[in-house]
C-alpha cells in the first residue's frame, strides 16, 4: 500500500516514501500523510532534524502516481482537490520550523524535484537522476512552485529544465545549485548521517530563525513578516542557549542545547 512511513532515531525523524510497486510514486493520501508526518516531528520537541527519502535503493520519488489522474485528475474540478493535498504536501517543508533535508538517491522526477525544492538542504548520490517532464504531459505546473525553483537555481536553469524537460544528473544538480552535496552511493547513507547530526547538534531556536529568514527573502514582499523575524532573532539573544553556547564555546565543549 502506498504510504509515509516513519522512522525515529534520537533527535531526527526520517519519512520514508513507500509505494514500491511505482518507483515511490506519490499518491493523493501521501501527500496528505507527508504533510501530517511533518506536522507531528515539527510539534514534537525533542526531534531536531526532518530527513525525507525514498525506502529503497532505486528512487526518492518518481512523480505523481499517474494511475490516480484518470479518477482523481480527470477535470480541472477534480484537480483542484487533489492539488490541495499537493499544495499540503510541499508546503509543510517550508512551513516547518526546523530543518527539512532532502536524501536522495535513484529517481528524482517531476512532483519528487518539486517536493525536494521544498526542502532546506538537498543532498543525493552519484547515481540520482533528475527530471521535470511536465512539458512532456501537457500539464501545468503552479506558479510558487516555478518561483522556488527560480529562487533556488535561477530563471535561466528553472526555463531550461521546465521547457526541455530533459533528465540531467548529479554532476550537473551540484553545479547549478540544486543540490548542495553529492556522494558516491557507497558512501551516500553514512554522508547524509554525519551531517544530519552536524545540523542536530546546533541550536534549534537559531535554525528557526534562520530557516524563517531564509524563507522571507524568497517570497512575496507582501507575505513578509519582518517583525515576527526580528523576534526570532531576539529571543536567540534572550535564550538559555545562547548562554550556554557561548559557555561551551569558551570551555571547548560540545553544547548542549535545549532549545529555549
Amino acid at each position: 500500500m502506498p504510504e509515509i512511513l516513519t522512522r525515529r532515531e534520537g533527535a531526527v525523524t526520517t519519512l520514508l516514501f513507500s509505494n514500491p510497486a511505482r518507483m515511490n510514486a506519490m499518491s493523493r493520501d501521501m501527500w496528505n500523510q507527508l504533510a501530517q508526518g511533518i506536522r507531528t516531528a515539527d510539534a514534537d520537541p525533542s526531534v531536531r532534524v526532518i530527513v525525507l527519502r525514498g525506502e529503497g535503493e532505486k528512487s526518492f520519488v518518481s512523480g505523481a502516481d499517474i494511475s490516480q489522474f484518470a479518477s482523481m485528475r480527470a477535470n480541472a474540478d477534480a484537480q483542484a482537490e487533489y492539488e490541495k493535498a499537493v499544495n499540503a504536501g510541499y508546503g509543510a517543508p517550508t512551513q516547518c520550523s526546523k530543518p527539512v533535508i532532502a536524501a536522495i538517491r535513484g529517481i528524482c522526477i517531476g512532483g519528487g524535484l518539486g517536493l525536494a525544492a521544498a526542502c532546506d538542504v538537498r543532498i543525493c548520490s552519484d547515481d540520482t537522476i533528475f527530471r521535470m517532464p511536465a512539458g512532456r504531459m501537457g500539464l501545468g505546473y503552479s506558479p510558487s512552485g516555478v518561483r522556488r525553483f527560480v529562487a533556488m537555481i535561477g530563471a535561466a536553469n528553472t526555463a531550461d529544465l521546465f521547457l526541455s524537460a530533459r533528465k540531467f544528473g548529479a554532476a550537473e544538480a551540484l553545479r547549478i545549485g540544486f543540490v548542495s552535496q553529492v556522494h558516491p552511493v557507497a558512501q551516500f547513507d553514512a554522508a547524509v548521517q554525519t551531517y544530519v547530526q552536524m545540523v542536530a547538534e546546533n541550536a534549534p531556536l537559531t535554525l528557526a530563525a534562520a530557516k524563517f529568514a531564509i524563507r522571507e527573502a524568497i517570497s512575496d514582499p507582501d507575505q513578509r513578516d519582518p517583525e515576527r523575524a526580528l523576534r526570532m532573532v531576539q529571543n536567540c539573544f534572550n535564550s538559555n542557549d545562547y548562554r550556554e553556547g557561548r559557555t561551551a564555546f569558551m570551555e571547548k565543549r560540545t553544547p548542549d542545547f535545549k532549545g529555549q
